[in-house]
């Protein structure tokens, strides 16, 4: 099994590839963005510190953001997962190559966070990848990056972040906040890896995905193997990004709302459901149905006390699988 098939991904990349208006801001490392299986078309850099392009492709930093932009959107039929290669992806880094040391989960400061996540919400974005951890909390910068979530959560913005690989239980403050996804890694067999931190708010609110032995792009143009909460995440940012390019008019609440809780509803352990982008794909496609339907039939109604004409009979709609 493969590991979009393991998350019932699959169809929905049938249906749709991304829109270019459904953009995704990538909060990591600088991309290498001469890598052959990226479309430099859908790539947009946001400057941040200033450095957004790879400058030593050996580095974590650009391996780790190299990486997790090939699952969201390297060319489709490359080596990497591709899941929404014609979405906009906008690149706003946060760890630098010289002071990125963890492979596994690289790091940055709560500001720094807080920042970053204002620019990509200015930028545009509609959802965001946060496939890091944070170093030097404080009191005042946690309540800083809350205050920054919150303003995300009112501007229409789903933001997706790795629960992290200490293997601990807990929450953070990204982790914890009521409109954050948090994502658990987990093998090909829907099991949490043992690196996965989980916990009461990342089993209520959170999700599981793919994050063991996942292929995709590296920095140096050769396909690199890797893991962890990270990788998981990206697989959730893309899936969420793939709903919204089929149903533009949908919230994020509503997309929200399919993905975590449309086919796991009760919620009562610290390990989250695994991601079902199949169950979640019928739900908003049962959704927006019944609401062309009820649209369909106040427009007939209004048609028909404007003019006294009957309004045209009721036909069933279909719903496809």
């Amino acid at each position: 099994m493969t590991p979009l098939d393991l998350i019932g991904l699959t169809p929905l990349l049938h249906r749709t590839s991304g829109r270019p208006e459904v953009a995704i801001g990538l909060i990591d490392g600088p991309v290498f963005m001469n890598h052959p299986q990226l479309d430099n078309r859908r790539i947009r850099q946001i400057s941040g510190n200033g450095v957004t392009n790879c400058t030593q492709q050996t580095s974590v930093a650009c391996l780790h953001g190299t990486f997790v932009a090939g699952i969201l959107s390297a060319k489709r039929g490359s080596f990497a997962p591709a899941i929404c290669p014609n979405c906009t992806l906008l690149v706003r880094p946060v760890f630098t190559e010289a002071t990125s040391r963890n492979p596994q989960m690289p790091s940055t400061t709560p500001k720094e966070l807080a920042a970053a996540i204002i620019e990509c919400v200015e930028a545009g974005a509609r959802c965001i990848n946060l496939s890091l951890a944070l170093a030097q909390p404080s009191s005042k910068g946690e309540r800083e990056l809350e205050r920054v979530l919150d303003h995300a959560t009112r501007r229409g913005v789903i933001i997706v972040a790795a629960a992290g690989n200490q293997g601990t239980l807990g929450s953070t403050v990204i982790t914890r906040h009521p409109s954050v996804i948090a994502v658990v890694a987990c093998d090909l067999r829907g099991r949490p890896t043992s690196e996965s931190n989980l916990g009461n708010s990342i089993g209520r609110r959170g999700l599981s995905a793919p994050g063991q032995g996942i292929i995709s792009l590296g920095a140096t143009g050769q396909p690199v193997r890797s893991g962890g909460t990270s990788v998981a995440t990206a697989f959730v940012t893309g899936a969420i990004a793939l709903l919204w390019s089929a149903y533009p008019m949908a919230t994020a609440a509503q997309l929200r709302f399919a993905v975590t809780q449309a086919y796991a509803p009760r919620r009562v352990r610290v390990v989250p459901p695994l991601l079902n982008a199949r169950e979640a794909y019928q739900f908003m496609e049962a959704t927006q149905t019944s609401k062309q339907v009820y649209e369909k039939k106040e427009s007939e109604k209004y048609l028909e006390r404007e003019s006294g004409a009957p309004a045209a009979p009721d036909t069933p709609s279909r719903i496809r699988p």
